[in-house]
């Protein structure tokens, strides 16, 4: 019986470590939850396209991030649809690629809950060719490459309407290749973003968003003509679900992005005009 008894307490304190075991367990995984680990360093997992904006994350990582708390996850993505589905999906604590209109404009047609950060930085857009020297020379019938989602192809067609290519619409309809009243005879080709660089071959200029140049190998130097960037609405921001649990992490990567040191940065990096600071 006592030996009975014994097995008894034996088994009723092992119940009771394991029970405390897994308390514990919960509470790790709900400081987990939080983003921070042991140290108190929280990982905040961001998505972004590869230039300029994993570059910058890069530098806030190496250079920034450890002094705030927190530690960044760089995952780069090169195109504009998946960043906000993992966003979305909880895959992501963040992402940086877009603007705001775009956000505005996905977030409409696909049901985002997100919050948008002040604006970090702009990539201007320019018209560039391999054939011309000037937009003077586009030859009648000739074909003008653009890319094809809707937000982006509406800002290059401002800046066609600024060059007297095309004008735009008076009744207040969405820009696009086909709401656009063209001005000279020519076509548009519509081209997925990051293949715009590729498709000067077989166009006669194209218009090509300020990260696609340069990961082409391009920059404003290149260009026929080049956005202006007073009064742009295109700066480029963070981007977090309105519900992250990790709101006190992201604020301090915000905070960091839009510090002076990443605004040296970006001005000592792109010397050439490619990426000017938004703040």
């Amino acid at each position: 019986m006592r030996n009975f008894r014994q097995i008894l307490a034996a088994s009723a304190a092992a119940a009771l470590a394991l029970g405390l075991s897994a308390c514990s367990s919960s509470a790790d995984k709900a400081d987990s939850t939080n983003g921070a680990d042991a140290s108190g360093v929280v990982t905040l997992k961001v998505g972004a396209s590869p230039s300029p904006h994993a570059k910058i994350l890069k530098y806030v990582d190496e250079n920034l991030a450890a002094d705030a708390g927190i530690d960044l996850d760089i995952v780069e993505y090169t195109d504009y649809i998946q960043p906000n589905e993992a966003l979305k999906s909880g895959d992501l604590d963040a992402n940086f690629f877009q603007t705001v209109p775009y956000l505005e404009q996905q977030a409409e047609e696909n049901g985002y809950e997100f919050t948008a950060g002040k604006g970090i930085h702009l990539e201007p857009l320019a018209v560039y060719s391999e054939k011309l020297k000037s937009l003077d020379q586009l030859p009648e019938g000739a074909t003008i490459g653009i890319i094809d989602d809707v937000t982006n192809q509406s800002r290059a067609l401002a800046l066609l309407a600024e060059q007297g290519l095309v004008t735009l619409p008076t009744d207040g309809s969405d820009a696009n290749v086909h709401t656009v009243t063209k001005v000279k005879k020519f076509e548009f080709k519509e081209v997925q973003g990051p293949q715009l660089v590729r498709s000067l071959a077989d166009v006669d200029v194209a218009v090509i968003n300020g990260n696609f140049a340069q990961e082409g190998g391009l920059s404003p130097k290149d260009a026929i003509v080049v956005e202006s960037p007073e009064n742009n609405p295109a700066v480029n921001i963070l981007a977090w679900a309105n519900n992250t649990k990790k709101l006190d992490a992201v604020k301090k990567l915000e905070d960091l992005l839009h510090s002076d040191q990443v605004k040296q940065y970006i001005e000592q990096t792109w010397d050439d005009g490619s990426v000017i600071p938004a703040f």
